[in-house]
């Protein structure tokens, strides 16, 4: 598990900011342990994290010496910090009866009756079968030819480039690249990130990636597989959802010394939160303040459900920022067709990269992309319209199913992330299985460690599904607050 650098300092300020400064009911102490434990345990306290001496919570909290002192006490033995002299209080997370679950998780198989959770993805467009024909009718044309295009066709990179130049970014088709999928250009961007092949110099702590906390799952996986050392970044949370504080970011990120980032700011998965249009300058301004070349994850940007317009990419405030998107969350994720949008000045840098991972995309695939693509705007249109209306029944059905949970409704994305009265998240994925359900918990997108008051729950499922995943839920629920001492065993499942 990746755990935010030890060097990473949270001032009194920040710590009353996301603890608040009361009234502290007595006793006292008990209330700042409560209060801090919970955030650690949400994540909105970064494992690793050193905390402000307890003279300085004292006086950021309006609390006495006396009361800081015995809270960290407490803390200490519940096994959420580890003071050592010259070195401060260091923040960790408890050990838990049976461990704790990978971020990138082992397939299981599914029992036909069951109802998946775990999967932000769509089952294919009715236009899908048609694209196919279409794209085989075409592959002619290619066949004299090795097939290897490991920077892609170059009708689908031109059909995409226009796609950003009309969102606001001018772009040349040389400027994308067509991967594996999204997360087969992530791994291709943090690894050039990190290993500096090609011309553009290596720079002193490229190893350190910024990500946001929560995030999704197999971003940990890649980015840690690629060698990165995690900086954590906790999203605020107030009465409106989630939400960033391009502030404090920049101050991790400076604490830290990042050098890169991995950041989702259009419909944040698994939050749903929309970086708004006013920040975008703001967070441009910070990254390049830091030095910090960004991946700009982009896979939900098209899925604005409330009306709102497509947000303006990242790279229009930040050009020395890569951008990846795929086929899979707005067509099928069976294709398997990605892309990245380069920094001019970075291009052989991430080909010469490419090349020791792969020789490119599949030809038809690619092609089958391109007939999507010519009905982009009907067929994501139709995708949105039943993904508001599964959004509404799920949110209903939680309210009415589950009083006591906190769900925000997202204005877009694929699914809502809910906040449990009690951190239960791994005992409701396990009891669930036997109530025909199959979930992630919220520890799997934490990338150190903590999250377990929370669940995403996607609304993807099929129609005829939907109506049973509140009852289904309630029950697993109720099994789980059962549950005391070791958590019983239980099955995992791939997170998409």
């Amino acid at each position: 598990m990746s755990t935010a650098l030890n060097s990473t300092v949270m001032s009194g300020t920040r710590l009353a900011g996301v603890i608040g400064t009361g009234p502290w009911p007595g006793p006292a102490y008990e209330s700042l342990t409560t209060a801090m434990s919970r955030a650690i345990a949400d994540g909105r306290i970064p494992v690793g994290v050193r905390l402000p001496s307890e003279r300085e919570v004292a006086s950021a909290t309006g609390l006495s010496r006396t009361t800081t002192t015995r809270a960290f006490s407490k803390l200490r033995e519940q096994g959420f910090v580890l003071t050592r002299r010259g070195s401060g209080s260091v923040v960790r997370l408890p050990e838990v009866p049976g461990g704790r679950i990978d971020h990138l998780l082992t397939p299981a198989d599914a029992d036909e009756t069951e109802i998946d959770l775990t999967c932000t993805a769509s089952t294919a467009p009715p236009r899908l079968l048609g694209a196919y024909d279409r794209a085989v009718a075409k592959v002619h044309a290619y066949l004299p030819g090795t097939g290897y295009y490991p920077s892609g066709l170059p009708v689908l990179k031109e059909l995409i480039a226009e796609r950003y130049t009309a969102r606001g970014v001018r772009t040349d088709p040389d400027q994308i690249l067509i991967t594996s999928g999204a997360f087969g250009a992530v791994a291709i961007a943090v690894r050039a990130l990190i290993e500096g092949r090609g011309r553009v110099p290596l720079i002193e702590g490229r190893g350190r990636v910024l990500v946001e906390s929560p995030t999704y799952p197999n971003a940990i996986a890649t980015l840690e597989g690629a060698g990165a050392s995690l900086i954590s970044y906790p999203l605020e949370l107030d009465d409106h959802g989630h939400h960033w504080d391009i502030e404090t970011m920049g101050h991790i990120a400076a604490q830290a010394h990042a050098r890169s980032a991995y950041l989702i700011p259009d419909f944040h998965n698994p939050t749903g939160a929309l970086l708004p249009e006013e920040q975008r300058p703001e967070l441009g301004a910070m990254l390049r303040r830091n030095r910090v070349v960004a991946i700009f994850d982009e896979s939900l940007a098209e899925l604005g459900l409330d009306g709102d317009p497509t947000p303006t990419p990242m790279a229009a405030f930040v050009p020395d920022s890569i951008t990846v998107g795929s086929t899979s969350k707005i067509f099928w994720g069976g294709l398997r067709v990605g892309w990245m949008r380069i920094p001019s000045h970075r291009i052989d840098q991430v080909a010469a990269t490419r090349l020791c991972l792969d020789l490119g995309a599949p030809v038809l695939e690619q092609l089958v992309a391109v007939e999507l693509m010519h009905e982009h705007d009907m067929i994501v249109g139709e995708y949105r319209t039943r993904l508001r209306a599964a959004r509404d029944s799920l949110a209903q059905q939680v309210r009415t199913h589950l009083p006591s949970w906190q769900v925000d409704v997202p204005r877009g994305g694929m699914a809502l992330w809910c906040r449990l009265p009690e951190d239960r998240s791994a005992a409701l994925a396990i009891a669930a299985r036997r109530h025909g359900l199959s979930l992630v918990s919220g520890p799997n997108f934490a990338p150190a460690g903590g999250l377990d008051r929370w669940i995403r729950l996607p609304y993807t499922v099929p129609e005829a599904q939907m109506d049973e995943v509140g009852p289904r839920l309630a029950a697993a629920w109720d099994e789980a607050l059962s549950f005391s001492g070791r958590i019983p065993p239980g099955r995992a499942r791939i997170v998409a």
